[in-house]
């Protein structure tokens, strides 16, 4: 599988912030490759949900589940990108769980990075049920996997910082977006998230 040219960097992606408040304070997205929507909540062991349009409806529908569901099931959103299947989880880990995320990537590219409400964040690149490259984008100096140092350049280019203290103004976050785009080819745009009908599933937790 071939990896895109680089494009993007951290700024680019500042409008999630902005746009999506709520969704950018607790979040896992994930892009897989030939892997439809259902298909894919299928293989995290889900079953379907409902259609709902828009990043406001499906914020709001995933932070009401915990308490209907007594923390059991995650809400994921999924549509169809081209080739691609972007999973948005507001609230959400499944996507950089290697448990989950490792048997579901069979026969694809599976990327995904996650942020929580206390600034635990991760990111997680697997290629066909091999963990090419795993890190906490806040301090993305310490890194795993089979080619942990492969993609340095990249994730420098992406606006990663590598310093011992970061600026201030350091966009962990951000960054992963921009690489995201980089493994994938795949932007995001405020469109995808507001506008976007997504097919829900509700995928067991544990």
């Amino acid at each position: 599988m071939k990896i895109a040219t680089m494009s993007a960097t951290a700024d680019e992606y500042e409008w999630f912030d902005e746009l999506f408040p709520d969704l950018a304070e607790a979040y896992c997205i994930t892009l897989v490759e030939k892997v439809g929507p259902v298909e894919l909540v299928h293989r995290l062991g889900g079953g379907v949900g409902p259609v709902l349009t828009g990043g406001r409806a499906i914020t709001d529908a995933a932070f009401d589940l915990p308490e209907v569901s007594a923390d059991m099931l995650q809400l994921t959103a999924l549509v169809a990108l081209g080739a691609w299947t972007l999973m948005i989880e507001p609230n959400g880990y499944i996507g950089v769980t290697e448990d989950k995320a490792v048997p579901a990537s069979t026969g694809t590219r599976w990327v995904s990075h996650f942020v929580n409400i206390d600034g635990v964040d991760a990111f997680l690149w697997v290629e066909d049920g091999e963990v090419r490259l795993s890190f906490e984008p806040s301090v993305p100096e310490v890194r795993w996997g089979s080619n942990p140092d492969d993609s340095l350049d990249a994730m420098r280019a992406a606006g990663f910082d590598f310093s011992p203290e970061p600026p201030d103004t350091y966009a962990p976050a951000s960054a992963s977006f921009a690489f995201a785009e980089h493994l994938t080819g795949v932007r995001l745009s405020p469109d995808v998230i507001r506008d976007s009908s997504f097919q829900c599933g509700l995928v067991p937790v544990r």
